[in-house]
């Protein structure tokens, strides 16, 4: 097992997608983030969720979760990873969005080799872009964030630009594809037909 903390991001406000996205059925689970969870706890010795309100989420172990605490109209993910820095002691962390469910262990992978203490970050990356909610985030970036919060500045793609960050290339875009609406939702249940996911099911 990969022996970094692994953080499910599962607090968005799923805007696009017209309801929770994190409480959507996916494959044989009853919610989005089951799924998510089941097979990462395969991969890593420890995995949490990272969250807004832990009490919608009734069905796990509230010590899997990392509330932000912040404003209630701050629907972003650097509230969540001051919140994830402050609870976890660690140096470094492996962050996934609860609804990149195609990431799998050969992906995880070539990150991870990819990764080095000289980093403020180790990202993903596509023909279409990079993938800020897939990769590494050390711990040398806590101070920034909290900066950022503090600022309202959500933007991580600024981060990563003026930080240390090196990027793995990935060529299967299918791999990342992301489920911010309801088209992309149905085209993730057809693809759970015919993708083969090693890493997921028992």
């Amino acid at each position: 097992m990969f022996n970094i903390p692994c953080v499910i991001f599962a607090g968005g406000k799923s805007s696009r997608m017209g309801e929770d996205k994190a409480l959507l059925p996916f494959a044989d689970f009853d919610t989005l983030t089951q799924f998510q969870l089941h097979r990462l706890q395969k991969l890593f010795s420890s995995v949490y969720i990272s969250c807004k309100d832990k009490d919608k989420f009734d069905f796990f172990d509230k010590d899997l979760f990392i509330e932000d605490i912040s404003s209630s109209d701050i629907y972003a993910p650097t509230a969540g990873f001051v919140a994830i820095f402050k609870k976890l002691k660690v140096d470094k962390i492996f962050i996934l969005s609860v609804d990149s469910p195609f990431v799998g262990k050969s992906e995880i992978l070539a990150i991870l080799e990819a990764d080095s203490d000289e980093f403020d970050a180790t990202i993903a990356k596509t023909e279409f872009g990079i993938q800020p909610m897939c990769g590494i985030y050390h711990k040398s970036l806590e101070k920034e964030f909290i900066k950022m919060l503090r600022d309202d500045n959500h933007k991580l793609g600024y981060l990563l630009k003026n930080s240390k960050t090196k990027y793995v290339e990935f060529e299967d875009e299918k791999s990342f594809l992301n489920l911010n609406n309801q088209q992309e939702y149905q085209e993730a249940l057809k693809i759970l037909n015919f993708y083969l996911i090693h890493d997921v099911r028992d």
